[in-house]
């Protein structure tokens, strides 16, 4: 986000002066699905998880390399956050209307 040239906490709707990463908030919110989806497998996988083991974590911290749909490209998540905040900067600068998340599968 900083790299986007954005400040982590200035949020649009996230507004807390203790917290120092509002606008990551705001910007993370639609990628949530993602981190259910891997939760949800974990869960029918086994419907009983009571610890948190180091094969439940290596598929947890899988996220950012997992590929997604982005603007009609195929990227790793962790480059999609990237090009998310950079929009966002766009839109402030008035170059873009809109800001591009990943399509859901």
């Amino acid at each position: 986000m900083t790299g986007a040239g954005l400040l982590p906490t200035l949020g649009i709707f996230h507004r807390n002066r203790y917290n120092a990463y509002c606008l990551a908030d705001d910007i993370m919110e639609p990628y949530r699905p993602f981190v259910d989806a891997i939760v949800r497998s974990i869960i029918n996988q086994t419907s009983a998880v009571d610890t948190l083991t180091k094969e439940l974590k290596v598929q947890l911290l899988n996220l950012p390399t997992i590929d997604v749909l982005m603007d009609g490209e195929t990227s790793p998540l962790m480059i999609a956050t990237q090009r998310t905040a950079a929009s966002l900067a766009k839109c402030y600068a008035g170059e873009q209307r809109k800001i591009i998340y990943p399509q859901m599968p």
